[in-house]
């Protein structure tokens, strides 16, 4: 993909790009792991949100946009297979819609 500033980035209504935190290429015993064992991180740092849209909360009634907090600098966990994958400058995100993610890590 062309080299983007992430500046540049507005996710779409819904969705919010996240950046997956790095994992351990190394056990605690210091065995190196292959990238292709190593299980993707399920959490990250939030760099961009886009506008809320109208959302149904798990009781069925719309959520207001105030009920979702979310904003960008937050630490995030998501779900496993939530989102997609994007690499731009060799960094791989993950764009998320806002119900994929679980929780906000305070």
């Amino acid at each position: 993909m062309k080299d983007f500033s992430l500046s540049q980035i507005k996710p779409m209504p819904g969705y919010v790009l996240v950046e997956p935190t790095k994992v351990e290429e190394k056990t605690v015993s210091g065995i190196i792991l292959p990238e292709n064992e190593t299980e993707k991180p399920q959490y990250g740092k939030v760099l961009a949100c886009g506008e809320l849209l109208d959302c149904k909360c798990e009781d069925g009634k719309s959520c207001s946009p105030g009920s979702i907090k979310v904003k960008k600098g937050d630490s995030v966990i998501y779900k496993k297979w939530g989102g997609n994958e994007v690499v731009m400058n060799d960094v791989e995100y993950q764009f998320l819609k806002y119900e994929d993610i679980l929780a906000i890590i305070k």
